[in-house]
């Protein structure tokens, strides 16, 4: 065996120092979740600084020659007793004071504590040279190891470096309306204390309009408590933008909202304007909690749902094949839950974890940045049962066992979850989620992914049927749309215990007229056929533009399967806005079947004596210079029949613009919405409005279109080579990524999402040599294949649900539950455990399979 002196130096010029950005995987094995915690540890290449498990690392050296790595193994620290968390699902007993997470006074990240053993491995002897070998050696060698060694160590973890680790809810920005708000001259003044609403007359939640002194109290909260909105209801009568809440006022500050950012911010002159009313901050004590408070109390909450995690129950704990507990990496229960449901389907076990040899053999350079391979990997870990083993107490209590406890050792997905999440505005943060978006938004990775060969997504595509009758030529139009889950709506007025709720609310109002503390609600009753019956019955189109005849008229739009997919996912919608637009979370127990038969809602399709609506576009918005030819405008030309002037605005339909206005919607938002869907309606509008409010130009002043040839369609704008080659590289066409682009405006993130939601539209457009549209040159191509859909009988069985806890899907916890061997388990982050009462009522997503006969 050559000395390890003379080995280091003959691969001295592989060994290298990390620089700033480069990503250093120490936490996480890119092939599986083996980690320095694990028993072999993790080695890291001193090349690619890409970590390996005992059991993938010689892999690794065979396929790249490389032979220095660093072997990074952690043993556990025994911990004196202090105030940490109790379990998983407990609130803290420390106290908190921030509403953060890895902040000083907020959430920890983590609390335990290891000694770290540190050597170089030199592959394929395994010759081990320590830090004290290394001063025995050669100084260019000591010199550049030691470097490499102090920079794998002190480098963040890519893990860390790829998501947002510290998030701060306390963050607040300067109110551009504080510097040179204007205050009213009206000799009011605010005493200390006794304050009520002017309104109302309630005692608590109370704000100060900073423009006049008005006090009136604050919005109502999900759960019905709160305030009455008043103070909300002023803004939106006077405009005067900022309010402080009373009782928060302290020498060190106060809580300020504005109205019209929409948000909490600091004042920079707050002194001055509470003064101003007679209000001597320095004198003032705290007598309300804050809105942080208010928030950190909600997110401490989770333990307390004891339905719906069973914990009023001694449940079994699960080991096993299937049974791996997921750890919480901050706000992750939601993609916990999904992932474990989606690893339940056997397309999904087929596509990766059956194929993980062939995906593992395939893989790029850096693993950890391939999709493939980090699903295949969590996907094993899931299945395999390599990490389904109890967890260590940490407590080292005899009495609490980890069998009791029913935790894991699990696996932690971050270099998965930093995966999915990268570049999304949502999925990249620390912040909790919607699991019904998170689903929708991996099915769109695996789509993206599975353009070519096996696409278990398919498993959950379904046909949707539309058919529109108009109610003034009884003429019909059918359409189809690709689908993925079925969202069913919640008629709380088909409770079957109403005339308790309405008890209920009565004696809340009389409570609270008393000031008493108003008794808990009763959850509603719903029948699951009556969520059904809403999703099946006509709707009522009032502003439909009817191509038969040539104006807006009325119709009915009726909704039904044109197929019906392997696994069905159902929606419970739960999630709404009241009347003031404020979200709250209905409160219902819906009595959800194991067994589903929807065959009486698969669609017909066109029958016997309808008529079809004639296939017209409705006119293009005119505006006030147009010079109509024939059917040319002012800038038009034989292929494009444009109606547009870029010099005047478009005339808009004002009652549709008012009434978006009113909804509380910025007026230029509501401008480009009654433009873009062409004058046809509040509810077309408001799609719009939904679909658009997270684009970075939603407020923006609108901006028309050179040489667009309809409302909607997408300025004739430069495009950005840069973005062109990115879509290119993944395999589209040049004219496929260029109108994906004028789309979204330009807007890489956009038009990737977009070119992977119409790729039936785009196969039309086969790509030739040179990259373009052989469909130009082909006038008499066949229309393009639908999408694969799988169909079948509409009978089903429940094999999982996921549930949410708390006031909305931005805070609370996920959990779910998934039928194994005719058994529910419970499925709580690093908990697995033997279901005893599944809540299958306060489900949020219900997952069904097909029947077989």
């Amino acid at each position: 065996m050559a000395d390890v002196s003379e080995v280091l130096m003959s691969v001295l010029s592989t060994i290298r120092v990390p620089r700033p950005g480069d990503r250093v995987h120490k936490e996480e094995c890119a092939f599986s979740f083996a980690n320095p915690k694990a028993d072999g540890g993790i080695y890291v290449c001193m090349n690619s600084f890409l970590g390996f498990g005992s059991q993938y690392v010689e892999r690794h050296h065979s396929k790249t020659g490389q032979r220095a790595y660093l072997h990074i193994k952690h043993t556990h620290k025994a911990q004196k007793d202090d105030d940490t968390n109790s379990g998983p699902g407990d609130p803290p007993k420390k106290k908190l004071t921030r509403l953060a997470i890895g902040i000083e006074g907020g959430f920890d990240i983590e609390q335990e504590q290891y000694e770290e053993e540190v050597k170089v491995v030199l592959f394929p002897d395994k010759q081990e040279v320590t830090s004290e070998d290394l001063a025995t050696m050669p100084d260019v060698v000591r010199e550049r190891v030691s470097l490499s060694m102090a920079g794998l160590l002190s480098a963040d973890s890519a893990c860390h470096t790829l998501q947002v680790q510290q998030w701060d809810g306390e963050v607040r920005q300067d109110s551009r309306h504080a510097a040179e708000l204007i205050q009213l001259d009206n000799g009011v003044k605010i005493p200390p204390s006794g304050w009520r609403c002017e309104i109302c007359d309630l005692e608590e939640n109370l704000w100060m309009n900073l423009s006049d002194g008005k006090v009136l109290c604050g919005r109502r909260y999900f759960d019905g408590s709160g305030g009455n909105n008043h103070a909300l209801l002023y803004f939106q009568q006077t405009g005067y933008p900022l309010a402080v809440k009373l009782g928060t006022i302290t020498p060190d500050g106060a809580d300020v909202y504005s109205y019209e950012e929409d948000d909490m911010v600091l004042d920079s002159k707050l002194p001055e304007h509470l003064a101003h009313f007679g209000i001597d901050m320095m004198t003032m004590e705290k007598t309300e909690c804050t809105m942080t408070e208010l928030e950190i109390a909600v997110n401490q909450r989770v333990g307390e749902w004891e339905v719906i995690q069973e914990s009023g129950a001694t449940l079994r704990p699960l080991t096993g094949p299937g049974l791996t507990g997921m750890k919480n990496l901050g706000n992750s229960c939601y993609l916990n839950s999904v992932m474990q449901v989606l690893f339940t389907v056997p397309d999904f076990q087929r596509k990766y974890v059956s194929n993980i040899e062939k995906i593992f053999a395939n893989a790029p350079s850096d693993p950890t940045q391939d999709f493939k391979t980090q699903v295949a990997k969590l996907g094993y870990a899931l299945l395999s049962g390599e990490y389904s083993k109890p967890a260590p107490d940490p407590e080292d209590d005899p009495s609490v066992t980890p069998e009791l406890r029913g935790e894991q050792v699990g696996i932690a997905p971050r270099v998965f979850k930093a995966l999915i999440g990268r570049g999304h505005p949502e999925f990249s943060t620390n912040r909790q989620q919607d699991a019904q978006e998170f689903f929708l938004h991996f099915i769109n990775m695996v789509e993206r992914n599975c353009r070519n060969g096996e696409n278990p997504s398919e498993a959950f595509r379904f046909l949707v049927e539309e058919r529109i009758v108009c109610e003034q030529s009884n003429k019909v139009k059918y359409t189809q749309r690709v689908d993925y889950i079925v969202q069913l709506p919640v008629p709380m007025e088909q409770a079957t215990n109403a005339d308790e709720l309405q008890e209920a609310e009565h004696q809340r109002e009389e409570e609270e007229a008393a000031g008493v503390t108003s008794s808990p609600t009763p959850r509603a009753c719903i029948p699951f056929y009556a969520c059904l019956a809403a999703l099946s019955e006509p709707e009522s189109l009032t502003d439909f533009w009817s191509s038969a005849v040539h104006s807006k008229t009325t119709a009915s739009k009726t909704t039904r399967f044109a197929s019906f997919p392997d696994y069905l996912v159902i929606q419970i919608k739960k999630f709404t806005f009241g009347l003031d637009w404020v979200p709250k979370k209905l409160d219902v127990s819906i009595d959800v079947p194991e067994t589903l038969d929807l065959s009486s809602l698969r669609g017909t399709g066109l029958q016997p004596g309808e008529e079809v609506l004639p296939e017209l576009a409705p006119p293009p918005l005119m505006t006030p210079d147009v010079e109509v030819k024939g059917i040319l405008g002012s800038h038009g030309n034989e292929d494009d029949d444009s109606l547009y002037s870029p010099l005047l605005s478009p005339v808009l339909d004002d009652s549709i613009v008012f009434q978006l206005c009113e909804m509380g919607f910025p007026l230029e938002a509501c401008r480009k919405a009654v433009y873009c869907t062409g004058n046809t309606g509040i509810d077309a509008a408001m799609n719009w409005v939904m679909a658009h409010m997270d684009d970075p130009d939603f407020c923006a002043p609108m901006v028309l279109p050179c040489g667009s040839s309809a409302p909607g369609s997408t300025p004739t704008e430069t495009i950005s080579e840069e973005h062109l080659a990115t879509i290119v590289s993944m395999g589209f066409g040049r004219d496929q990524a260029t109108r994906a682009l004028r789309a979204t405006s330009n807007v890489l993130d956009r038009a990737v999402d977009w070119i992977f939601s119409h790729l039936d539209d785009l196969e039309s457009m086969e790509v030739s040599e040179g990259g373009r549209s052989a469909g130009e040159s082909e006038g008499n191509r066949e229309p393009p294949p639908g999408p694969r859909v799988r169909d079948g009988d509409g009978k089903y069985e429940l094999f999982a649900f996921i549930s949410h806890m708390g006031t909305s899907t931005m805070c609370g916890h996920y959990v779910c539950h998934i039928k194994k061997d005719q058994q529910w388990v419970i499925f709580n982050d690093q908990k697995v455990c033997a279901s005893e009462k599944p809540p299958k009522d306060l489900g949020y997503l219900y997952f069904y399979r097909r029947v077989s006969e």
